[in-house]
């Protein structure tokens, strides 16, 4: 990838011949802990162990299972702590592979630490079966797709004890760890800049592989905008190492977030011709259409982050006059839009 330069050369062999990667001692004194995500094609979350004067701070403990658990104490117990050694617990967003383990580290003692929009999305109800239909998902997957939701949703969650907002220091003694908010992959999606360790802690938002999925969850929201505009954020802070949660630690900031804008940008070009040869669809008729890392049929559970996406781009082409939105279904605008003309 141009632009790109691997830092995490075992984490990326282990990527390549899919197993568990070391716990590996980083800049700065950070710990990267690889915690497991049980059946699920990441295979584990890099968790990371942020010293400071008062304790150990743990950014994205994990998803939460007793093998989980295991594996922050082992990588505890690497960096020469233990649970009691941990005063706080920063998550980049609520998903379940990041924020699964807050509520543990809670128990004993740890504060815990988000975005206020991560606040309000744990609050977040309803039946999944609801934005299923809402998005036109046939009946007869609504059962398997509705049963994939529930299941990555936690039960009882860790409620924060400190929000924090863009720009905010994390209140870790000795270190100056600061708050840069990029919305997107969720509302209050953080990345944290590690002064000390010349390092950009990017969760979801800045992977070196992958693009985080960027769904449309809220009515009203535009995610893809808010996406875009925080790639460009991140572009500011190239100078730093990317500390992602998934794969591996590479240089390139500026890159990878160019490269995620063009493939935004295709994406876009490719609804928008859909949509012209089709007619009027609804983003499941829409998604069911488009190029996917494979087969639609072979999707299986992604097809709700699939149509998630689709109706986040939807959305943004339409606030943008490029496609219009009326009785749930996309139809084309009659506005020319030429080839990146549209990402803006």
């Amino acid at each position: 990838m141009s632009g790109i330069v691997v830092v995490g050369e075992a984490q990326l062999e282990a990527w390549r011949a899919k197993v568990t990667p070391p716990v590996e001692r980083l800049g700065g004194g950070i710990w990267s802990v690889p915690v497991p995500i049980p059946g699920n094609p990441l295979r584990y979350t890099l968790c990371y162990l942020v010293p400071g004067d008062d304790g150990i701070l743990v950014v994205d403990p994990g998803w939460n299972s007793d093998e989980g658990w295991s594996a922050l104490e082992n990588g505890l117990a690497r960096a020469g702590a233990g649970v009691d050694d941990v005063t706080g617990v920063v998550v980049t967003h609520v998903h379940s592979d990041h924020h699964g383990l807050s509520g543990r580290l809670q128990e004993k003692g740890a504060w815990v630490a988000m975005h206020p929009e991560e606040r309000a999305a744990l609050d977040a109800s309803g039946d999944p079966a609801d934005w299923l239909r809402q998005h036109d998902v046939p009946e007869e997957e609504i059962a398997a797709l509705a049963g994939t939701i529930r299941r990555h949703r936690m039960t009882d969650p860790a409620q924060p004890d400190v929000l924090l907002e863009d720009g905010d220091r994390v209140p870790l003694k000795g270190r100056d760890l600061r708050v840069v908010w990029t919305p997107g992959h969720t509302p209050g999606h953080i990345c944290l800049r590690d002064e000390t360790a010349g390092a950009l802690l990017t969760g979801d938002h800045l992977l070196p592989r992958i693009s985080p999925n960027i769904g449309l969850q809220r009515p009203g929201d535009s995610p893809l905008a808010a996406f875009l505009e925080s790639l460009e954020r991140v572009a500011e802070h190239d100078e730093l190492d990317a500390l992602p949660a998934h794969e591996y630690r590479f240089r390139g900031i500026a890159a990878r977030a160019g490269q995620l804008r063009r493939h935004h940008e295709e994406r876009c070009d490719e609804i928008v011709a859909v949509v012209e040869r089709l007619g009027a669809v609804t983003a499941w008729q829409l998604a069911e259409a488009l190029t996917w890392s494979r087969p639609w049929a072979e999707i299986g559970p992604m097809r709700v982050g699939a149509v998630a996406e689709t109706a986040a781009h939807v959305r943004y082409l339409a606030d943008r006059g490029v496609l219009e939105l009326r009785g749930g279904r996309a139809r084309p605008a009659g506005k020319p839009a030429g080839r990146g003309q549209r990402i803006s």
